[in-house]
């Protein structure tokens, strides 16, 4: 399972998941600011560009954003690495009202 694929499941009240919602963290439970952040980044571009029901693949994802924005192919690259990340779990932290997706070892 990847992160898209989280992205794709994962909805809070029947809406999809928002960029402030939602943390990456390894498996002890410890936060990564830096896919954090560019997770985020790529959430809020695809709240204003792209229709995550109808995107079957990250692949298609980042196509939607080439095609909508003028993101430089580098960036498009790194959005396409976090979409693909693997992921072993996800955690509900609810006093954080937080979504923890748990990424497996960073490719």
């Amino acid at each position: 399972m990847t992160v898209f694929d989280m992205l794709k499941m994962i909805q809070i009240d029947h809406q999809p998941l928002t960029a402030p919602a939602v943390v990456m963290t390894d498996v002890t439970g410890k936060p990564n600011a830096v896919l954090t952040d560019l997770l985020h980044d790529v959430l809020n571009k695809m709240e204003l560009f792209v229709n995550l029901a109808d995107s079957p693949d990250a692949e298609a994802v980042i196509e939607d954003l080439h095609n909508s924005t003028p993101l430089r192919d580098d960036v498009l690259d790194e959005y396409h690495k976090i979409l693909d990340q693997p992921v072993s779990g996800l955690n509900i932290a609810r006093r954080k009202q937080l979504v923890e997706i748990i990424y497996d070892e960073f490719v």
